[in-house]
């Protein structure tokens, strides 16, 4: 099975709020998302946001830039059917992030709670932190929430790869600085309690040039 499948698959059987990692308002990230202290016009993606309420405080929030991609179009479906009209305001990609061709130097920040934690191969990891590289502006900001290293080894079937925040900074390696990061013991649908790690990350200065022809590249060693 896919990997869009396999979450198509998922969200049908569970629903937005029986999969695990559902909380009905994802207080730590709006949180850091707040300390970064973008502006309400600054152009924000969820990655993996699917059937999340992230989109809906942000919109609530006056953020009026949003873009929200996830590999299951089901979850998509879930999210925009709860916003109603307001979904309209939102871009929705679905696609897998580590081939859905974002636009260069788009973002100013990237968001991303429980999707990194699922690329194994480290191949797809370094795909996803170059599509970050490419989509996020100078000087943007980076959001990641991964289990902890005391967290479940496996989620929704599959395996994933547990971190502490030293080991999100070696993945995301030069042009990224650690702002900081926290714990969070995540309690389940059904009770059970999840260690995340949240990582808060800005790009560095420099990471990125112009050309003079004016394309956009990255600079020499990044």
């Amino acid at each position: 099975m896919g990997t869009k499948a396999h979450w198509d698959r998922v969200y049908e059987a569970k629903g937005p709020t029986g999969v695990s990692w559902y909380e009905p308002q994802l207080r730590t990230s709006l949180d850091l998302i707040a300390r970064t202290e973008v502006a309400p016009d600054a152009r924000i993606i969820d990655v993996g946001g699917g059937a999340s309420t992230l989109v809906d405080d942000l919109v609530h929030g006056g953020y009026r830039d949003l873009t929200v991609l996830d590999v299951s179009g089901e979850a998509l479906a879930f999210a925009k059917a709860r916003l109603g009209a307001r979904a309209g305001g939102v871009t929705w990609v679905e696609g897998d992030v580590t081939q859905a061709g974002l636009p260069w130097w788009a973002y100013d920040l990237w968001h991303d709670r429980a999707v990194f934690h699922f690329l194994t191969a480290a191949a797809d990891r370094r795909a996803y932190v170059e599509v970050v590289r490419r989509a996020l502006k100078p000087g943007g900001h980076v959001i990641i929430a991964t289990f902890g290293p005391a967290g479940p080894s496996r989620c929704s079937g599959l395996p994933v790869v547990r971190y502490g925040p030293e080991g999100l900074a070696r993945e995301f390696g030069e042009g990224f600085r650690l702002m900081e990061a926290r714990p969070e013991e995540h309690r389940t649908p059904e009770g059970n309690v999840q260690q995340f790690t949240y990582a808060r990350f800005q790009e560095v200065s420099g990471s990125f040039s112009v050309g003079s022809s004016g394309a956009i590249r990255t600079a020499p060693g990044v």
